[in-house]
């Protein structure tokens, strides 16, 4: 009897463990692009194009990121001012938060962790971490690297990529 309850017990748990183990490795890990048609853009020969439902603080961050996405990487490019001739991560970042309204000075990677509002947003996503910091906006991942062919400076990609230790902050409102 006490063997076919445990059967029984094992039967009963194993997909309980299984569902909460898939979640808890998932969770976090990668970010990955998924298209949705009116919620995510895409990319046209290195260029981000915009769902046309975006709003348009999202619409002058794409912008942004397209005036920058063939610049070349520099260390600390884009911290000085805005309008820079190369730019790092955390200064591309800026760059295209401050064409959307949200950011008033440029800052650093670290200083993203503590961004905005905690979690993923609706429209803008901020991925950071002490030494780096990669966005999302409508979907397109926004970043100076990572398994791109050409990832000299800032890009946009539709690439995953690894986000386990981030902080995930958004905007508010986007």
């Amino acid at each position: 009897m006490a063997a076919m309850t445990r059967t029984i017990l094992t039967f009963l748990l194993l997909p309980l463990c299984l569902l909460l183990c898939q979640c808890g490795s998932k969770a976090g890990s990668k970010w990955e692009y998924g298209f949705v048609p009116g919620k995510t853009g895409i990319v046209i020969d290195g260029q981000a194009v915009p769902p046309a439902n975006a709003p348009a603080a999202v619409l002058r961050a794409i912008s942004a990121g397209n005036s920058i996405c063939k610049k070349p990487y520099r260390r600390g490019g884009g911290h000085a001012r805005f309008e820079d001739s190369a730019y790092d991560c955390s200064g591309a970042v800026s760059y295209v938060l401050h064409a959307a309204g949200k950011l008033d000075e440029p800052t650093t990677s670290s200083s993203f962790r503590g961004y905005g509002k905690s979690g993923p947003g609706k429209w803008i996503t901020v991925y950071a971490r002490k030494g780096h910091v990669f966005m999302e906006v409508a979907g397109i991942r926004f970043d100076t690297g990572y398994s791109d062919a050409d990832s000299s400076g800032p890009r946009w990609s539709t690439r995953s990529r690894p986000s386990k230790g981030y902080s995930v902050r958004h905007p508010s409102s986007l």
